[in-house]
């Protein structure tokens, strides 16, 4: 205790030399930046993992139920009836997704078809990221009535489709049952008419790029399946509810045949590519932090100089060479964590600025942005890791003082 006593006073104490004043200062503003840096970054990485969840949160459920095996499973229907029934749970709709040729007047290309319930919560969903048209479940076509399909702005725009009376296709999908005539091969196909209704975008190439919705029931009829198939049921939970315990609950309900997908594991190529940016990112950062660290070495080995006197004043009244030792390894510690911690309050405070006021904008067309800021979002683990961090640094660096004062112990 009277090793960091007598540290505490050599640290905020004024030196007898300015110089060794200057380089204690430059040495805390070295860690305390190097801190404020971790801290900004990893924020704006929490930023853009919200901001990606906020898109897919338009289309995606807070949860989803997929069978472990296979493409689709039987008594989707029944399933999610009970699901709905559940504490927590707003509603649970079966959602049907295949790949398909979409073939249009001016171009055909692959499309994923994702059939949903037009009464489930996936409608206003889409509703809500249409940039042309309505969204409709049927469209009547001179004295046909066809599907009505909402198309991403990729498949839009590669098939040259929009919503209007004339704009109409094709979806073709091998036969799952049947005889293939090879001398007819576009009877080893069905096909389904629609109409385009809506153009959707959310700022996600996962939807934006080939995705078609299609009613629920006109894709099971184009598939063969019976009326009680789907591939997953989505969930979507009501405000409030944790979400950890709806994830439990509707495991208990679904089976061991079944695993249930919160929104990280339905997107989780896109969410394990921030996680491995943002991780790289702090690891880099922390090797620089390491770099700014050794500036307190060369502060130590000045004070040790400066202080040679008092340490063997503190010899000669009986303190033992580990205490004069102590005072320099804790010395090095503090002036870390003073670092540290100043970084540490900077960078919070940067952080929540920017998250709640976006003073710092993005470049480019404010028109073509989903955003006009950077994204940050504080998270206070975040926060907690850097400062374990930098206080590990700091017991690093003060063994290492120890070094120093072994010729006047």
């Amino acid at each position: 205790m009277i090793a960091l006593r007598i540290a505490l006073r050599y640290l905020f104490a004024p030196k007898s030399h300015r110089a060794v004043n200057v380089i204690s200062v430059i040495s805390i503003a070295g860690v305390a930046v190097a801190t404020m840096a971790i801290v900004v970054v990893l924020s704006v990485f929490n930023g853009f993992t919200s901001l990606a969840g906020d898109r897919f949160g338009k289309l995606d459920p807070d949860l989803r139920v997929v069978p472990l095996e296979g493409k689709a499973f039987s008594r989707a229907d029944s399933m999610a009836v009970a699901i709905a029934a559940a504490d927590g749970v707003a509603s649970a709709m079966p959602v049907l997704r295949e790949r398909a040729l979409l073939v249009a007047p001016d171009n055909q290309l692959p499309v994923k078809l994702i059939g949903i319930d037009p009464a489930g919560y996936g409608a206003p969903g889409i509703d809500s990221t249409l940039i042309d048209g309505i969204y409709a479940t049927h469209a009547v076509v001179g004295p046909d009535t066809l599907a009505a399909a909402q198309l991403s702005v990729g498949v839009a725009l590669s098939s040259h489709l929009r919503p209007a009376g004339e704009s109409q296709a094709r979806l073709y999908v091998p036969r799952r049952r049947g005889r293939i005539n090879p001398a007819n091969p576009a009877a080893a196909y069905r096909t389904l008419p629609i109409a385009v209704s809506g153009v959707f975008q959310v700022d996600q190439p996962e939807y934006d790029t080939d995705c078609v919705f299609v009613p629920l029931d006109r894709l099971r009829s184009l598939l063969e399946y019976h009326n009680d198939k789907a591939s997953a049921i989505d969930i979507a939970l009501t405000p409030g509810t944790d979400l950890a315990d709806a994830e439990k609950t509707i495991r208990k309900i679904a089976g061991n045949a079944f695993d249930v997908l919160p929104r990280e594991r339905q997107q989780a190529d896109t969410f394990r590519m921030i996680s491995i940016e943002k991780w790289v990112t702090f690891l880099m950062l922390v090797f620089i932090l390491l770099i700014a660290s050794f500036n307190i070495v060369s502060t130590l080995s000045l004070l040790v100089i400066e202080k040679r006197d008092n340490m063997l004043t503190l010899r000669a009244l009986g303190a033992s060479r580990r205490t004069v030792r102590a005072v320099f390894a804790d010395l090095g510690w503090l002036i870390t964590a003073a670092g540290g911690i100043i970084g540490t309050a900077l960078g919070v405070v940067l952080s929540l600025l920017q998250e709640h006021f976006g003073f710092i904008k993005l470049d480019g067309d404010p028109a073509a942005l989903s955003v006009d800021s950077y994204p940050v979002r504080l998270a206070w683990p975040d926060v907690a890791l850097v400062l374990i961090t930098v206080l590990t640094v700091g017991l690093a660096i003060a063994q290492l003082s120890r070094l120093f004062s072994k010729k006047i112990a």
